[in-house]
């Protein structure tokens, strides 16, 4: 079993039934899967620049990602409808508890000038969302060999009903949290 796996089985679990009062074990929020995103808005004219994306979405997810394509044609920007324009990737089971681990402990702390991260960035179900700016903060990830410094969107998926339960949920698991 993983590491934060379990952490939530035998620390958080009894800390959020104590702080909400759950009656059922079902009843507890958990992360149901993690998915990372990234945009790649030069493959439209670089095709080659989504195969850099999706090889250091690669090694940043331990999966390979699918492409997402365009749904509409946009004539200013030169992008068909159907054209592949970035990657995503979903976590579920071990190596999402993994990506997660490696993200909150190593990953985060290496961000430049990091105090924590945003409590606002609920969306008002559950789920949280973060943007990156740069992918050079995973350690898998050798500067030499990345082309060009790109963002990724990371979304944890919770079964929680409320953002108080999610925050609780991911701030007991090690979510570094700003302090407001």
């Amino acid at each position: 079993m993983d590491r934060l796996q379990e952490k939530y089985n035998k620390e958080v679990v009894p800390a959020l039934t104590e702080k909400f009062g759950y009656k059922n074990i079902m009843e507890l929020p958990k992360i149901s899967k993690i998915i990372i995103n990234m945009g790649v808005g030069e493959a439209v004219g670089n095709p080659k620049a989504l195969d850099s994306a999706v090889s250091d979405l690669t090694i940043i997810a331990g999966q390979k990602p699918i492409l997402t394509k365009a749904k509409k044609s946009l004539a200013a920007w030169k992008l068909r409808q159907g054209m592949p324009i970035g990657a995503k990737v979903t976590l579920r089971g071990v190596r999402m508890y993994q990506f997660l681990d490696k993200f909150m402990n190593v990953a985060l702390p290496r961000v430049r000038d990091f105090r924590g991260i945003s409590a606002n960035s609920f969306d008002g179900r559950g789920n949280y969302a973060i943007g990156l700016k740069e992918q050079l903060i995973f350690p898998e990830i050798e500067y030499d060999k990345i082309d060009k410094l790109r963002g990724m969107n990371i979304v944890v998926v919770t079964t929680a009903k409320t953002d108080e339960e999610a925050k609780e949920l991911l701030k007991l698991m090690g979510m570094p949290f700003k302090e407001a």
